[in-house]
């Protein structure tokens, strides 16, 4: 019997799919520039994993069953240096262990940074991420959401993307007319990218979001370690010593940053596991610490 019920929990964890999958934007994407740019997906033995070439994005929806209470949600930007999208490991497996919590997700393809797509390719990104949670806060009643509680969630370059739409949220990148609120209540940051300084940074990231020859004005912008105010977002990260993709002073400065400014942060550090460390290891072993992070912090700013 308990053969069958071990089973049947992984079977319903496996069938769990978005309920759907909608354009980013309704009409003209911000920023963008005629392209004949054709998306490529990447599979493994058909399984889809990741995506490159991304110019159209899309928002995937995840929504728990519906309870009288507005739940919580989560907008996830699953990393790749810039350069792809690894849409499974850390997009569709990630939003549907939120969702066995009762945690709507959503999972932005945001567009990956081109010239041949976009008119500046440095804010592409941004403009996606402060897009999507536009659109959730939006539609937050349609959802059954609660406005109030809506984070984002970043892997490594994702997480550089996460962060910057958490301390760069008072300046609307995309077109804002209803003036919608576009910081997100809390944010989660995985092995996240969040310099651009020399020394710091992941090159192949800043190279792919700034090019090769980024002015000190740029790095500085996008250094979200030096963009912190007592504003930014309560803030949960993790990271190991030993990445030796990512560094872990990148996590290390950016917390420090945040207890500077008096704003509420948690930081889990580990020896070893190197870069995709979490992605080892069974989500509810890692994610347990952060579930219990997301309940404590949105009950604090209740009370």
């Amino acid at each position: 019997m308990k053969k069958v019920l071990i089973l049947g929990l992984v079977l319903s964890t496996l069938g769990l799919h978005a309920q759907q999958t909608i354009p980013l934007y309704k009409g003209e994407i911000p920023n963008s520039i005629p392209n004949s740019i054709k998306e490529i997906k990447m599979e493994n033995n058909g399984t889809l994993v990741g995506y490159r070439s991304i110019s159209l994005p899309t928002l995937a929806v995840y929504l728990p069953e519906a309870s009288k209470t507005p739940c919580t949600a989560v907008i996830i930007c699953p990393g790749g240096g810039y350069g792809i999208e690894s849409y499974r490991l850390e997009g569709t497996i990630i939003a549907n262990a939120f969702l066995q919590k009762g945690i709507a997700a959503f999972i932005l393809k945001y567009r990956l940074p081109s010239d041949s797509i976009m008119i500046d390719k440095s804010i592409g990104p941004l403009q996606d991420a402060q897009q999507a949670i536009k659109t959730v806060r939006e539609r937050a009643k349609e959802w059954n959401i609660d406005p109030g509680k809506i984070g984002i969630m970043g892997f490594s370059a994702g997480g550089h993307l996460a962060s910057t739409a958490g301390t760069h949220f008072e300046k609307s990148y995309i077109p804002n007319d209803e003036n919608t609120n576009l910081r997100p209540d809390f944010m989660i940051l995985v092995y996240p990218v969040i310099s651009m300084t020399d020394g710091l940074t992941h090159t192949g990231s800043r190279k792919n979001l700034m090019g090769a020859n980024p002015s000190i004005d740029q790095i500085n912008l996008f250094s979200n370690e030096l963009q912190v105010t007592e504003k930014t977002p309560p803030t949960w990260l993790t990271h190991t010593g030993d990445d030796s993709v990512v560094p872990v002073d990148n996590s290390i400065r950016f917390y420090q940053a945040l207890v500077r400014n008096k704003v509420l942060a948690e930081m889990h550090l580990y020896p070893s596991g190197n870069h995709g460390f979490v992605l080892k290891l069974p989500t509810e072993e890692w994610m347990a610490p952060l579930f219990e992070w997301i309940d404590k912090t949105l009950r604090l700013k209740t009370n």
